[in-house]
Protein backbone atom coordinates (compact mmCIF):
# COMPACT_ATOMS: atom_id res chain seq x y z
CA UNK A 1 0.00 0.00 0.00
CA UNK A 2 1.31 3.42 -0.96
CA UNK A 3 2.06 5.95 1.74
CA UNK A 4 1.31 8.92 -0.51
CA UNK A 5 0.13 9.88 -3.99
CA UNK A 6 2.06 12.34 -6.14
CA UNK A 7 -0.34 15.13 -7.11
CA UNK A 8 1.92 18.06 -7.98
CA UNK A 9 5.46 18.91 -8.90
CA UNK A 10 6.63 22.51 -8.48
CA UNK A 11 9.63 23.98 -10.27
CA UNK A 12 11.62 27.04 -9.31
CA UNK A 13 11.49 29.50 -12.17
CA UNK A 14 12.83 32.84 -13.36
CA UNK A 15 9.34 33.68 -14.73
CA UNK A 16 6.41 31.54 -13.55
CA UNK A 17 3.85 32.88 -16.04
CA UNK A 18 6.19 32.38 -19.02
CA UNK A 19 7.06 28.84 -17.94
CA UNK A 20 3.41 27.96 -17.37
CA UNK A 21 2.61 29.13 -20.91
CA UNK A 22 5.51 27.10 -22.32
CA UNK A 23 4.64 23.88 -20.47
CA UNK A 24 0.92 24.29 -21.15
CA UNK A 25 1.67 24.29 -24.87
CA UNK A 26 4.14 21.39 -24.58
CA UNK A 27 1.86 19.13 -22.52
CA UNK A 28 -1.60 20.36 -23.54
CA UNK A 29 -2.42 21.02 -19.88
CA UNK A 30 -4.66 23.87 -18.74
CA UNK A 31 -3.23 26.94 -17.00
CA UNK A 32 -5.28 26.91 -13.79
CA UNK A 33 -3.58 29.90 -12.16
CA UNK A 34 -1.06 32.49 -13.34
CA UNK A 35 0.45 35.48 -11.61
CA UNK A 36 3.98 36.90 -11.46
CA UNK A 37 4.98 34.94 -8.36
CA UNK A 38 3.30 31.61 -9.05
CA UNK A 39 1.53 29.68 -11.80
CA UNK A 40 -0.02 26.21 -11.97
CA UNK A 41 -1.11 23.79 -14.68
CA UNK A 42 -3.63 20.99 -14.24
CA UNK A 43 -3.31 17.75 -16.13
CA UNK A 44 -4.81 14.29 -16.40
CA UNK A 45 -5.65 12.28 -13.31
CA UNK A 46 -5.54 15.31 -11.04
CA UNK A 47 -1.82 15.92 -11.62
CA UNK A 48 -0.59 19.49 -11.37
CA UNK A 49 2.62 21.29 -12.32
CA UNK A 50 3.52 24.48 -10.49
CA UNK A 51 6.07 27.23 -11.07
CA UNK A 52 7.39 29.60 -8.42
CA UNK A 53 9.29 32.71 -9.50
CA UNK A 54 12.58 33.30 -7.70
CA UNK A 55 14.42 36.56 -8.30
CA UNK A 56 17.79 34.83 -8.13
CA UNK A 57 16.83 31.62 -9.97
CA UNK A 58 19.82 29.91 -11.54
CA UNK A 59 19.24 27.29 -14.19
CA UNK A 60 20.90 23.92 -13.62
CA UNK A 61 23.91 23.33 -15.84
CA UNK A 62 23.96 21.00 -18.82
CA UNK A 63 25.70 18.68 -18.93
CA UNK A 64 25.72 18.35 -15.17
CA UNK A 65 28.57 16.26 -13.79
CA UNK A 66 27.97 17.45 -10.21
CA UNK A 67 24.39 16.16 -9.84
CA UNK A 68 22.88 19.53 -8.97
CA UNK A 69 20.27 19.15 -11.76
CA UNK A 70 18.35 16.72 -9.54
CA UNK A 71 15.69 15.63 -12.09
CA UNK A 72 14.32 16.17 -15.59
CA UNK A 73 11.18 15.32 -17.55
CA UNK A 74 11.17 12.57 -20.22
CA UNK A 75 8.46 13.33 -22.78
CA UNK A 76 7.28 10.74 -25.32
CA UNK A 77 6.80 12.20 -28.82
CA UNK A 78 5.82 10.75 -32.19
CA UNK A 79 8.64 12.47 -34.12
CA UNK A 80 11.83 13.84 -32.57
CA UNK A 81 12.50 16.44 -35.27
CA UNK A 82 8.94 17.79 -35.28
CA UNK A 83 8.76 17.91 -31.48
CA UNK A 84 12.14 19.63 -31.21
CA UNK A 85 11.10 22.25 -33.75
CA UNK A 86 7.80 22.90 -31.94
CA UNK A 87 9.52 23.14 -28.54
CA UNK A 88 12.08 25.63 -29.88
CA UNK A 89 9.28 27.73 -31.39
CA UNK A 90 7.70 27.82 -27.90
CA UNK A 91 10.93 29.08 -26.32
CA UNK A 92 13.06 26.00 -25.58
CA UNK A 93 16.70 25.77 -26.58
CA UNK A 94 18.53 22.68 -27.78
CA UNK A 95 21.16 21.58 -25.26
CA UNK A 96 24.75 20.98 -26.26
CA UNK A 97 26.09 18.34 -26.20
CA UNK A 98 23.46 15.76 -27.16
CA UNK A 99 24.23 12.46 -25.39
CA UNK A 100 22.16 10.02 -27.48
CA UNK A 101 20.42 9.29 -30.75
CA UNK A 102 16.96 8.15 -29.62
CA UNK A 103 16.25 11.25 -27.53
CA UNK A 104 16.97 14.98 -27.56
CA UNK A 105 17.83 17.16 -24.59
CA UNK A 106 16.30 20.64 -24.56
CA UNK A 107 16.13 23.41 -21.97
CA UNK A 108 12.87 25.11 -21.03
CA UNK A 109 12.78 28.94 -20.85
CA UNK A 110 14.09 28.86 -17.24
CA UNK A 111 16.87 26.45 -18.23
CA UNK A 112 15.45 23.19 -16.84
CA UNK A 113 16.60 20.27 -19.00
CA UNK A 114 14.01 17.89 -20.43
CA UNK A 115 14.20 15.03 -22.92
CA UNK A 116 12.11 14.34 -25.97
CA UNK A 117 12.02 10.59 -26.51
CA UNK A 118 10.54 8.39 -29.21
CA UNK A 119 7.09 7.29 -28.07
CA UNK A 120 7.58 3.79 -29.49
CA UNK A 121 10.45 3.26 -27.03
CA UNK A 122 7.94 3.39 -24.16
CA UNK A 123 6.00 0.34 -25.37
Amino acid sequence: MAIAALKMLTLDSSDAQRDATFWSAMLGWEVAHAQAEYAMLTGPGGMALGFGTLDDHQAPGWPNEHGSKQFHFDLAVADLDDAEKAAVQLGATVADPQPGETWRVLLDPSGHPFCLTKAENWG
